[in-house]
């Protein structure tokens, strides 16, 4: 029979194997790493955190990956625990455009200058769409009904001062009505705002393409419009600007990491997401979810950054949704 105290030496040689051949962040593809998505299931984070977790697993398929919900407050919540967790390097949190207009609508104390910017992943176009039981069968027929009564029509999109709400701001004021009269509902991700539409508890739905897209071709929802420039293959729909307002604009997503990072961790991190970007299976996701490469790390994904603040921080004042 083993005695306990030799029983006691092997496990603990065992476990130091065993934590040694686990390894770290940079240990050869094997170190576990969480993405965090900074908003309820269902929204566009949430389906680009989970598409990133398949996709490095298909890169890389030793390494463990996990993708956990910290909703709330335009992901400020999430952004502010990030900023807590100073020096992680196994540690991701999705964020975009959106992020930068909640920091402002929501006077963060945590702000995007505290992280580690490591990449934009993509952009991705907005799409306007009503319930198919909707009496509003185009663009034309909803602003008509929204000029007559700016009050009556709801719009449902993400968190205040997000990506969906400067577009339902931008569409007013093509339209010639006030966006400080928008009725804007936010939700603290894009399943909370489907449920909505689907149950009919709104007028209209704003939200990333990739979002409603399903729901569009089984014909739960119907869309009116779509922030592009031209139409665009993934979707069947008019364009705002076909429809007569004169509004563009494209949301984009991207990865940042704790502050506090050394520069080994931020290397192994830049490389794991360019890894990931460059495989099949992220490629594969970009195409089916109509999303538009727009990869970018380093200094110049930095200095993007540092720029965007500054304009969304203009278009949102403006608008007359920060003070």
């Amino acid at each position: 029979m083993m005695r306990p105290l030799y029983r006691l030496a092997v496990l603990a040689a065992v476990i130091v194997s065993v934590a040694a051949c686990g390894g770290g962040s940079s240990g050869g593809g094997t170190g576990a790493l969480r993405i965090m998505a900074p908003a309820a299931p269902g929204g566009g984070w949430d389906q680009t955190s989970r598409t990133a977790e398949q996709a490095i697993k298909s890169v890389e398929p030793d390494r463990k990956v996990e993708v956990f919900n910290v909703p709330g407050a335009g992901g400020t919540i999430g952004l502010a625990q990030l900023a807590g967790d100073k020096g992680n390097g196994e540690l991701l949190m999705t964020m975009g455009l959106v992020m930068v207009g909640a920091v402002e609508q929501n006077k963060s104390q945590v702000t995007l200058a505290e992280v580690t910017p490591i990449a934009r992943l993509t952009e991705e176009y907005e799409i306007v769409v009503v319930p198919a039981e909707s009496p509003y069968q185009t663009l034309a027929d909803l602003v008509a009904a929204w000029k007559a009564d700016p009050a009556k029509i709801s719009v449902a999109g993400g968190s205040a001062g997000g990506t969906d709400h400067i577009v339902a701001g931008l569409m007013a004021k093509a339209a010639g009505i006030d966006p400080k009269q928008v009725n804007y509902i936010a939700h603290s991700g894009g399943g909370e705002a489907l449920n909505a539409l689907l149950g009919n508890k709104v007028s209209i739905g704003i939200s990333g393409i990739g979002e409603f897209a399903e729901h569009v071709k089984s014909g739960k929802l119907r869309s009116l419009g779509i922030s592009a420039p031209a139409r665009i293959p993934s979707i069947d729909s008019p364009t705002l600007k076909e429809g007569g307002l004169d509004v563009e604009l494209a949301n984009w997503r991207g990865f940042v990491a704790p502050p506090g990072l050394d520069d080994a961790a931020k290397k192994s991190l830049t490389d794991l997401v360019t890894k990931m970007h460059d495989g099949q299976a992220w490629k594969d996701a970009v195409a089916k979810n109509g999303w538009t490469d727009a990869f970018q790390t380093g200094a110049p994904f930095a200095e993007f950054l540092a720029a965007e603040q500054t304009r969304v921080k203009g278009i949102i004042a403006e608008m007359g949704l920060v003070s």
